[in-house]
């Protein structure tokens, strides 16, 4: 496994190799899937400081938040017509929604919470997914999002940077 990771790492080093360090960090952390688990390791891996890190990871991981939230729902829509995005729509709808137990039983705390564990399938992009399905407030979202972030990235800080 960590052959994989050294793997990965390499090759987001590599071909973004022609960006700043700090805006690299902001272009991984940008990434779904990646986010701040990519974006903070990689600032580490990059010689810059935790302080650095952690805000060009943030900042890069909130990028994309606001616009799909906003954006998301009318694209949508209008996409309904192509039958494979309906497909896909469908099975994204379903799937959302049986892993929105903690936004049914906690609300926005439990937005929040999903998106601060750091793990697979949790994240930004998973937590935006999520409001949209249970109609949470645009605001709230976006706010209940961006604390989870910052959660997550301190905890994965910790880990990446040393203490001492």
């Amino acid at each position: 496994m960590d052959n994989f990771k050294m793997t990965v790492q390499d090759f987001f080093i590599e071909t973004l190799s022609f960006l700043p360090p700090e805006i690299m960090v902001m272009v991984i952390s940008a990434m779904p899937v990646i986010e701040v688990k990519g974006g903070l390791p990689i600032g580490s891996f990059l010689g810059l400081s935790f302080n650095s890190s952690l805000f060009y990871s943030v900042t890069g991981n909130l990028l994309p938040i606001l616009p799909i939230l906003l954006l998301f729902k009318p694209i949508s829509h209008w996409m309904m017509r192509i039958n494979i995005y309906q497909y896909f729509y469908n099975w994204l709808f379903k799937r959302t929604e049986e892993k929105g137990d903690k936004i049914r039983k906690y609300g926005t705390l439990g937005l929040v919470l999903f998106t601060a564990v750091p793990l697979p399938t949790t994240g930004a992009y998973s937590a935006c997914l999520i409001s949209l399905v249970f109609a949470v407030p645009t605001r709230r979202a976006f706010v209940s999002i961006s604390l989870g972030v910052i959660i997550a990235s301190i905890m994965i800080g910790l880990v990446s940077y040393p203490l001492f």
